[in-house]
């Protein structure tokens, strides 16, 4: 029976398990939309600029730059998995034409496992007695590639989905201000809730990368927090210099 700790750790696992087919996918397009845009509107915020300046801003940022970054999400699946299929042509070729050789280097590769006489012929055998069976072998073993299950649509889809919800954070209380007001300046508060946004998105990102939730969670917030602060100084630096003078 497992006690209460491992109980809990294995509910919290089945249920992240649940999401982590793209949760990679969903973390970094998460992060990326979230520090950028936050970037974006501490500049402008640095800069002095009115909440619709932000807004054109931000959302241009968001739109354009998340689909930028699904874009290369996407081409980075897709060439993945288009050079696992170029390789998984070649082994289905040297199989056929040449089966002598590609069966030695099957007896080599167990053999450094530490298979040895009737027993290593024996794998050998049963290995290139299919050939479906055969090339999954050479392409694990020999050229250490695994097959891709995810959609490199459906990679850049999520990739871009994370970047809007997340990133569009930062711009929520400035588009509250804009269509109902604010009462006041909403940076501070704008502030605090993206904070929230980089303990979250550093909290599942602790599942993909499996380190402890503190380190990525402030990982993700230092991340953040250095992006704000070069993009507010480098605003506020530009607003003196173009407008002051």
């Amino acid at each position: 029976m497992m006690d209460h700790k491992e109980a809990r750790l294995h509910g919290d696992t089945s249920f992240i398990s649940r999401y982590q087919a793209h949760l990679g996918e969903f973390v970094y397009g998460g992060i990326d939309g979230s520090v950028t845009t936050f970037a974006v509107v501490a500049g402008a915020v640095g800069a002095s600029l009115d909440s619709s300046v932000i807004l054109i801003l931000g959302f241009a940022n968001l739109l354009a730059d998340g689909f930028s970054m699904s874009v290369g999400a996407y081409l980075s699946a897709k060439s993945q998995h288009d050079n696992f299929e170029k390789h998984k042509r070649i082994e289905y070729w040297e199989v056929d034409h040449i089966p002598e050789t590609e069966r030695e280097e099957i007896r080599e590769i167990y053999r450094s496992k530490g298979f040895q006489g009737e027993l290593l012929e024996q794998v050998v055998s049963v290995i290139t007695a299919d050939r479906d069976r055969w090339v999954d072998v050479m392409m694990k073993e020999e050229l250490a590639m695994m097959k891709e299950d995810h959609s490199p649509f459906v990679v850049g889809a999520v990739t871009y989905s994370a970047f809007l919800l997340v990133g569009f954070v930062p711009l929520s209380l400035y588009l509250w201000d804009f269509v109902f007001g604010f009462g006041g300046d909403p940076f501070v508060a704008t502030s605090l809730l993206t904070a929230l946004a980089f303990v979250v998105i550093g909290w599942l990102k602790a599942y993909v990368t499996e380190s402890p939730h503190w380190k990525a969670i402030l990982e993700t917030l230092i991340l953040g927090v250095i992006a704000a602060s070069l993009a507010y100084l480098v605003g506020d630096v530009l607003e003196k210099v173009f407008v002051g003078s």
